[in-house]
């Protein structure tokens, strides 16, 4: 059992399914107060009910002080989980207006508007935790995926700015940034997931358990796939080298459609 955890007020976005659920069962297992959250009610409403947390269903952005009085009052723990992404062989990454509004908006707005709100609670109390669900596409670059790929570089980059400016005021954050991960999300991608994330895909239920892992050890970035960070330094040691690999990425994918 993680003791940071027992007895918190926790809410976590996009709770329905995938990451989100897993993450939601884990606080509930480590003895933490739930609530769930996702665009889907009755997901919600079934996560909620296995776990036995509370359902808040809507839209992630404007969650917490719903969930604030849920929870009697306080929120100790807050997941910003809930994310899309457009990508494809068909897919105009760079002229699809929505697709890039709505990515900025969910993988980035969401978490500043949350944090924007949860902060003078935190500060005056001295304490709080906001997880931030980013992707090793933030830190690197998923091929096919450009809204994706540049909002989530986005939510790493909010997540680091929140930890450096407030840890020593007793706000933690951490940094999920799996590759692959068995969701809906995954089977979305289509053939450029099958050559990049598939072949060391992982459950949900493994980016949990990296998380809490980094929350026993007070870790700001959470990497399911240890790899990742081999690969994020090669990209800041020879940026060329890295982009060049990734270049062969695309051709290998394009050559394949």
């Amino acid at each position: 059992m993680v003791e940071a955890v027992q007895g918190a007020g926790v809410v976590v976005t996009g709770a329905g399914g995938g990451i989100g659920a897993a993450l939601a069962r884990r606080f509930a297992a480590e003895g933490a107060r739930v609530v769930v959250n996702d665009l889907d009610g009755a997901r919600a409403e079934a996560v909620a009910q296995e776990i036995g947390g509370v359902a808040v269903p809507g839209d992630a952005s404007a969650v917490v002080g719903e969930a604030r009085a849920a929870l009697g009052g306080t929120v100790d723990v807050y997941c910003a989980n809930a994310g899309v992404a457009f990508g494809g062989p068909d897919v105009d990454d760079l002229g699809d207006a929505k697709a890039w509004e709505l990515s900025w908006d969910v993988n980035v707005m969401a978490h500043v508007r949350a944090a924007h709100e949860l902060l003078p609670d935190w500060l005056e109390r001295g304490s709080g935790r906001f997880v931030s669900t980013v992707s090793a596409a933030g830190l690197l670059t998923m091929i096919g995926a450009a809204p994706y790929s540049v909002t989530k570089h986005g939510a790493y980059a909010f997540a680091e700015y929140l930890s450096l400016t407030y840890r020593h005021r007793g706000i933690k954050v951490h940094a999920i940034c799996p590759q692959g991960v068995r969701t809906d999300m995954l089977s979305a991608t289509g053939s450029a997931g099958d050559l990049v994330l598939k072949p060391t895909a992982v459950e949900p239920e493994d980016v949990a358990e990296a998380l809490f892992k980094g929350i026993a050890e007070d870790r700001f970035l959470i990497l399911p796939h240890p790899e990742v960070a081999e690969y994020y330094r090669v990209r800041a040691a020879d940026p060329d080298r890295w982009l060049g690999n990734m270049n062969h990425l695309q051709q290998k994918w394009e050559d394949a459609r």
